[in-house]
């Protein structure tokens, strides 16, 4: 998918406007589904990153999220199932200037995808990962996905999955993404700054965006959109303050030595002596234990920035190694290079 070339002419006047930044497609998705949040979402941060639409390439792999480069105005590629980032890899290292997003699945990503997603991750490529969760296989109807509940029942487990399900955040924290967040597509504002944050960071980028799919696994995240229950099972981090939740702000997280314990809050309280959020500490350890409540029934489910660190990244790297090698050895040859070594002529008569 390319740009017309006649929509160029004013760059300035396009970044105003989010809607400048949809494709002439229709997008098609069950009608409720969460991915119409993301892509509007979207839309909205383009604008604001200062980046020529020519510059943004889109790259995904197959499932319903991956229809998504097809409904925005810039460059995209629709690749096959799980190498989205083998792909935006390699563009990226051939082309470091331009700014690559994946979108990807919890299927696309964590299943077939798996061993492309971690490496993607550890080399630290400065990519933006968005990861639609809706922990069910949603394009091909049904099945069970890497990220499901235990016990679900569907189409591939009539009698409920027995697999322990993959917190996507966590993986991205164990593979060594230098940001890591998590959004809802209920909070339209929480994602556009999620979105924003991880669009600027440079290195590897990861976005799990909590998704419902009103068709195949409807309401899934129903506790944590429901207004009745939302404030008592959601908890948004934000640095430097403590972790407050409740329908009044009257519960805290804090730390026994062990792990998290829940805490009333009044105005006695001392926030002072509550731990804080440090996105920017690169605290394993406080990290995973924040991860862990995702599937800790008793404790409310984080969103927000679980890792923002700073990290040379891979294409920087690569390219110092380049220019070093040739500063030392000068430009080469490839007519030299193919006849180097062991080398004979074969004549035929």
């Amino acid at each position: 998918m390319s740009l017309d070339p006649n929509s160029l002419i004013d760059e300035q006047k396009l970044n105003v406007n989010p809607e400048n930044y949809s494709s002439d497609q229709e997008a098609r998705w069950c009608p409720g589904c969460g991915d119409y949040s993301i892509l509007a979402q979207m839309k909205k941060v383009l604008p604001q990153l200062g980046i020529p639409r020519e510059k943004f390439v889109f790259v995904s792999g197959i499932g319903c999220s991956s229809r998504f480069p097809y409904y925005l105005n810039t460059y995209g590629v629709h690749g096959i199932h799980g190498r989205a980032p083998a792909i935006a890899s390699g563009i990226k290292i051939a082309n470091p200037d331009l700014s690559v997003f994946v979108i990807t699945g919890d299927g696309d990503a964590l299943s077939i995808g798996g061993n492309h997603f971690i490496h993607i991750c550890r080399r630290n490529i400065d990519i933006t990962v968005i990861l639609f969760n809706n922990k069910i296989y949603g394009l091909t109807k049904g099945q069970y996905s890497p990220t499901s509940n235990k016990g679900m029942i569907s189409k591939s487990s009539p009698y409920g999955t027995i697999e322990n399900p993959f917190v996507p955040v966590e993986v991205a924290l164990a593979a060594g993404a230098t940001f890591v967040a998590r959004t809802i597509d209920r909070e339209p504002k929480h994602m556009v700054e999620m979105l924003t944050r991880a669009a600027r960071h440079k290195g590897t980028s990861f976005v799990e965006v909590y998704q419902n799919c009103p068709i195949f696994n409807d309401g899934v995240y129903s506790e944590l959109t429901d207004p009745k229950t939302k404030k008592d099972k959601l908890l948004i981090m934000e640095d430097g303050k403590p972790y407050i939740f409740g329908q009044d702000n009257n519960k805290a997280l804090n730390w026994n030595c062990n792990n998290f314990e829940v805490m009333d809050v009044d105005a006695n309280t001392d926030l002072d002596n509550l731990i804080k959020h440090e996105e920017h500490a690169g605290r394993a350890a406080l990290e995973f234990m924040l991860v862990s409540m995702t599937i800790n029934p008793d404790l409310p489910t984080p969103i927000g920035i679980f890792r923002d660190i700073k990290m040379d990244t891979y294409e920087d790297l690569l390219i110092k190694q380049i220019n070093d090698v040739k500063a030392l050895k000068g430009e080469g040859s490839l007519e030299q290079l193919f006849n180097s070594g062991n080398t004979w002529m074969v004549n035929g008569k």
